[in-house]
């Protein structure tokens, strides 16, 4: 084992809510215009998007030692993130294959979630989703990371909602699985890259009515 985290039981909702200490809303949007103005190199037409976005897992790195909560936008969304990736630590494809991190990953997001989402996700009609099952469909992840995270926010968990008919992992659009019957939905998923991914979850999820907020384990980027 590379790392050996460790992973302390989560605490109720609002006991999480009452110790966390984070930047109001208003000030993590503020921040976007002032702070992010790096050069995306995986922009439309980059010579080495394609390569990059396929081998994102292995070449990418994060030590998860310090939490790193920002918004950043992404193929016109605003995606939350929790951590940053790193020169150290263990690669994204080294933590997928980790049960140990799937508790972590809950643990880091709930209170994250619970302090954005205040009294709405108190108030009901909310359901957790994650993005399709492509490579890993027996053992995904994201899934089993979106199951710990939903029974710690007290909210269900809607798998399959999306279903993608190829691997690749840019330039594609998802078909509709068992679309879940809450109108708000947490879109989760472990890492985000291009953020192709979560455009194409929008593109499914949006025309459909449903209000969607986009929550990401590892900005890598």
């Amino acid at each position: 084992m590379l790392f050996d985290p460790v992973i302390e039981q989560c605490p109720s909702m609002s006991e999480s809510l009452e110790s966390i200490q984070q930047a109001p809303l208003s000030d993590i949007l503020r921040s976007i215009d002032e702070g992010y103005a790096g050069k995306d190199l995986f922009a439309e037409g980059g010579p080495r998007k394609a390569w990059h976005a396929e081998h994102a897992d292995v070449l990418a790195r994060c030590d998860l030692s310090e939490q790193h909560v920002h918004m950043f936008p992404k193929v016109g969304l605003r995606v939350i993130a929790v951590w940053k990736r790193t020169v150290k630590g263990p690669t994204l494809a080294d933590i997928k294959a980790s049960d140990e991190m799937v508790p972590l990953f809950a643990n880091a997001l709930a209170p994250v979630i619970g302090s954005v989402l205040g009294a709405n996700l108190r108030a009901g009609g909310f359901a957790l989703v994650t993005t399709p099952r492509r490579r890993h469909k027996q053992r995904n992840f994201a899934c089993m990371v979106s199951e710990a995270l939903a029974e710690r926010l007290g909210i269900p968990f809607r798998e399959d909602v999306a279903i993608a008919r190829t691997k690749q992992r840019i330039g594609v659009d998802f078909e509709p699985g068992s679309i879940p019957p809450e109108r708000n939905l947490i879109v989760f998923d472990d890492f985000v890259t291009t953020g192709s991914t979560l455009g194409a979850m929008n593109r499914l999820l949006s025309p459909l009515g449903k209000n969607c907020i986009y929550f990401v384990g590892v900005d890598n980027q």
